[in-house]
């Protein structure tokens, strides 16, 4: 599970800074629920991994909740995430 948030939050990573281009930051709104999805995934992976192993869970929720906020302020700041 650890691997895998992980591997989310870099593709969630990679989305948020192509969506920072004006006519692609329409995604921002795709591109929440998927990073929720990765912060979940990795949720999970902390709960069920002994407490030496939970190093990549806790690197993928961090990297969700980064593009999670980044996207929301996006769209805060344009109001509709669109052409600004």
């Amino acid at each position: 599970m650890g691997l895998i948030s992980l591997i989310w939050g870099i593709v969630a990573m990679v989305w948020m800074v192509l969506a920072l281009i004006p006519l692609i930051s329409l995604t921002n709104w795709l591109l929440i629920p998927f990073a929720a999805v990765g912060a979940i995934i990795a949720a999970v992976g902390i709960l069920f991994t002994r407490s030496g192993k939970r190093g990549r869970a806790k690197a993928g929720l961090v990297l969700n909740g980064i593009v999670i906020l980044v996207a929301i302020a996006r769209i805060g700041l344009t109001g509709t995430g669109g052409l600004i």
